[in-house]
């Protein structure tokens, strides 16, 4: 497989990821931090990084907007739920791994 090929099929695996996500509202960061160590703002903030690597000026803001599809404070809003407290204490025990 050539160069190209591959950056085209790795970014059509991260658009299909991202929208993927974008669909799963009820699916919450702190859940995808404690499962997978890693969740919307990882893969935002990653994005950021990748156009900073190209030249590319980008807020951190900007990256989310990019990943989430709108403002992530209107994200927020509209799909963030309070972690509960069985929530917060998965999370803290998987954070010891990482």
């Amino acid at each position: 497989m050539d160069r190209q090929t591959e950056i085209e099929l790795e970014a059509a695996a991260f658009r299909r990821l991202r929208d993927h996500l974008r669909s799963r509202n009820d699916v919450q960061n702190i859940d995808l931090m404690t499962l997978a160590g890693f969740c919307r703002n990882c893969l935002s903030r990653w994005y950021q990084e990748a156009a900073a690597e190209q030249g590319i000026e980008m807020t951190k803001d900007e990256g989310r907007e990019r990943f989430y599809g709108m403002p992530y404070d209107a994200w927020r809003a509209a799909h963030q739920t309070e972690a509960t407290a069985a929530q917060k204490a998965a999370f803290a025990e998987s954070a010891k791994d990482h």
